[in-house]
């Protein structure tokens, strides 16, 4: 288990991804985290997709009523609100917005992400042809948002993704307005929250993957990555579901234990520094032994635990908020640039799920690479 995490106001979504993600490796400051926060630019907008293929994005809010919510049993039923991204055909629509002006207000306490352009156009006509399907986990926390880039991104390159927000987890916005705020952020029940966050992702697989789905997805390729815990959760459903053929675990601690017999499918570990510091190496390192399959531990010696998000480019482009002390910037975001965070993560996160869930080898996961010299292969 890492030192405990500092606790934060609920409302600041940039400050809580900072100083409240589980499983964040602490990191010594360094001169650089003392920088003052760049002056926001006119208009914000999130990366470039890989591709510049039509996308098209869609809001579901699903209710799993075979599940009592564990969080808050008076609520009933399991919700859940998941952003769906997808090849879509050319349309005249404008892209969605990347939050809502009431959603902005509750996590980062200023409406700025609601004038953050997308590349997907709400509700667009999905283009022909059955896809392989990636399903997200944010870290604890934070919500599905933090990981757009990323997703519009696989959906250009041929991806249908799925984007999950685990209610009372995070804040989210359900249909009419209504916005759940994080109940359980101070639980210290890190491996309850991996395994209620696996019944959540198999509850998605279930409904993307059944009749009146609104992809069309093989069943027979599917992926899960995460953010933090989310990226255990990854790790998790695949051990539990038979479905999930290959996972990306993006520098989050495991807290369940590691499988008896082991995990003989496909899981990437990209972390940021984590061999350098013991608690967080050998987390990892007791759960390597046990995974039987293709595996890869790669790291960023420059990032920090946010690197593989979206907070790198938001501060970049809106400026760093003042409730962030500048003691955590160096251990959440390191010192290397947003955009070069996001190709990083774009980079290689494809680069595996091309390999295991459509057969295209990539250079990037055999040996070190002359167009990503950030990335160290550790194991």
């Amino acid at each position: 288990m890492l030192s405990k995490t500092r606790k934060t106001s609920r409302r600041s979504f940039v400050a809580a991804a900072l100083l409240m993600a589980v499983a964040a490796p602490q990191l010594p400051a360094a001169a650089a985290a003392a920088t003052p926060p760049a002056p926001a630019p006119s208009a914000a907008e999130v990366p470039a997709p890989a591709t510049g293929v039509p996308l098209g994005t869609k809001t579901l809010h699903l209710v799993d009523t075979a599940r009592q919510d564990p969080w808050k049993p008076s609520a009933g039923h399991r919700e859940l609100m998941v952003s769906l991204w997808y090849p879509a055909l050319p349309s005249k629509g404008r892209p969605a917005p990347y939050a809502s002006k009431a959603l902005s207000r509750e996590v980062l306490g200023t409406e700025a992400m609601a004038s953050v352009r997308t590349h997907a156009v709400d509700g667009a006509r999905r283009a022909p042809g059955t896809r392989p399907l990636v399903v997200l986990s944010p870290g604890f926390g934070l919500s599905r948002l933090t990981l757009t880039a990323l997703g519009e991104d696989l959906a250009s390159r041929g991806y249908a993704v799925a984007a999950v927000d685990h209610t009372y987890e995070a804040p989210v916005e359900f249909p009419g307005g209504r916005i759940e705020k994080c109940l359980a952020c101070d639980t210290k029940e890190y491996g309850a929250v991996v395994r209620n966050r696996a019944k959540d992702l198999e509850f998605v697989l279930d409904r993307l993957t059944g009749p009146g789905s609104e992809l069309r997805v093989d069943p027979r390729r599917i992926g899960v990555a995460g953010h933090s815990i989310g990226g255990a959760s990854a790790v998790e459903v695949m051990r539990e579901d038979r479905r999930v053929g290959a996972a990306v675990n993006l520098d989050g601690n495991f807290f369940t234990d590691p499988p008896a017999g082991g995990l003989n499918r496909p899981v990437l570990l990209l972390g940021a520094r984590r061999s350098t510091m013991a608690e967080p190496r050998e987390n990892w390192e007791g759960t390597w032994k046990h995974l039987t399959g293709w595996k890869r531990w790669l790291e960023v010696p420059d990032g920090g635990h946010m690197t593989f998000t979206d907070v790198p480019w938001i501060i970049d482009r809106l400026g760093r908020p003042d409730t962030i002390p500048p003691e955590d910037v160096e251990g959440q975001l390191g010192s290397l640039a947003a955009a070069r965070a996001t190709a990083v993560t774009r980079g290689y996160v494809a680069a595996f799920f091309d390999r295991h869930l459509r057969g295209r080898p990539s250079p990037l996961l055999d040996r070190p690479s002359a167009a990503f010299p950030e990335v160290t292969f550790m194991r």
